[in-house]
């Protein structure tokens, strides 16, 4: 089926969406550079924060396109392409943690012998917390996910020409391998990037809490983008409320599931009272954090959760236009909240600074020229899938 005969008309995005992404990406890069060179500390942190987030943004769209395969869904195949264009900062994660990998010392706490010597537990630790092993792991990681991103995106683009169904064979059986190396890998991340700033202390629970918000963070940003899309003319005529409800439902869904992941883990580890896990808390109810730590509740599940629970809501475009940006800054709080804490020179007081925000600036920006980029070689639904026409015609 061509395009004409679906009702898809290619648009070029206009050339000045190009200019804001070029401008973002220059004007945060350089004012990240600065704060390198002004706090290395300071900036290594802030820019991890924002690391993760890309993270988020590019895994976790991955995730929602080999979901769709794997289950075999129809009513998200019109907008697939979307994610897959998301999906497309994987590749440049190898480039994007080079700044981190210089410095380590500036964020890990076990990169230092002298800390490491002092604690039992971390020398019990040296034989996976050891700076080659971390590097080989976080490098390896990264590969595996952009070998799986090469493989489905190039069967999803060569179909949208040959229409070969068979490709969408080829991408469900890839798929299923993706979703458990994906669930590993997401973990291992968490708990390499983020646990490990705090190495004394463990919860096996951590990289379901970061995986929860990763989804929920892809999600938002797909349905931000598609809804923008849509309103100017640039997916399909057919893609009406009743897709929009299911991205909102799913959005609801995620917050939930966040909600319940943070929570057991609260729960289970103030129950159990135990120093050494007790302690992660406690940094975050401490100088300024509290504050911090309560505004993760609301933004991250209050609002998101009583404001999603209306049907009429999740059918109205410019509502969850604005809770799909709401969950993306609230995911973002959530990895601040995750990560600044681990500057433990400041004695876990709660301290902004400027470079907490260049850093995103620039990611926008990148994210921004990647998605530009992708739309004026590919389309922007998959035209040769066979689902299309089904996922059209969708109805609740």
């Amino acid at each position: 089926m061509s395009s004409t005969e679906i009702g898809y008309i290619r648009k070029e995005l206009p050339e000045k969406i190009k200019t804001i992404g070029l401008t973002l990406f220059v004007v945060g890069t350089a004012l990240g550079i600065i704060g390198f060179l002004i706090d290395p500390q300071r900036a290594s942190l802030s820019y991890l924060v924002t690391f993760m987030f890309l993270v988020s943004i590019g895994v976790g769209s991955l995730f929602l396109v080999a979901l769709e395969y794997a289950v075999g869904a129809d009513w998200s195949t019109p907008f697939r392409r979307i994610s897959e264009f998301l999906a497309a900062v994987i590749p440049f994660l190898i480039i994007l943690v080079i700044p981190l990998l210089f410095n380590l010392k500036y964020i890990f706490p076990w990169t230092h012998k002298s800390i490491v010597d002092s604690s039992v537990m971390l020398k019990g630790k040296t034989p996976y917390l050891n700076v080659p092993f971390f590097i080989i792991r976080s490098i390896g990681i990264f590969l595996i996910w952009w070998v799986f991103y090469y493989f489905i995106i190039r069967n999803s683009r060569k179909q949208d020409t040959t229409k070969d169904q068979y490709l969408t064979k080829k991408n469900i059986n890839i798929s299923s391998g993706f979703i458990p190396v994906f669930g590993i890998s997401i973990t291992a991340i968490a708990f390499d990037w983020m646990m490990s700033l705090e190495p004394n202390w463990f919860s096996t629970i951590f990289g379901v809490y970061y995986f929860s918000g990763t989804v929920w963070c892809a999600l938002a940003a797909l349905t931000l983008i598609v809804i923008l899309l849509n309103e100017h003319g640039y997916l399909h005529s057919k893609i009406k409320s009743e897709h929009y409800y299911t991205l909102g439902l799913l959005m609801f869904a995620f917050t939930v599931f966040w909600a319940y992941i943070a929570f057991s883990q609260y729960l289970l580890i103030w129950y159990a009272d135990l120093p050494d896990e007790t302690i992660w808390f406690m940094h975050r109810w401490v100088g300024g954090w509290k504050v911090v730590s309560l505004a993760i509740v609301f933004t991250h599940f209050i609002f998101p959760f009583f404001y999603l629970l209306s049907y009429n809501v999740k059918m109205q475009a410019k509502k969850l236009k604005f809770i799909a940006i709401w969950i993306l800054c609230a995911h973002f709080l959530d990895l601040y909240w995750l990560v600044m804490p681990g500057m433990s020179t400041n004695g876990y007081q709660y301290s902004f600074s400027w470079m907490d925000l260049v850093f995103p600036v620039a990611a926008v920006g990148l994210i921004i020229l990647i998605f530009k980029s992708l739309s004026h070689k590919y389309n922007l639904l998959p035209i040769g899938d066979p689902k299309l026409q089904r996922g059209l015609d969708f109805h609740l």
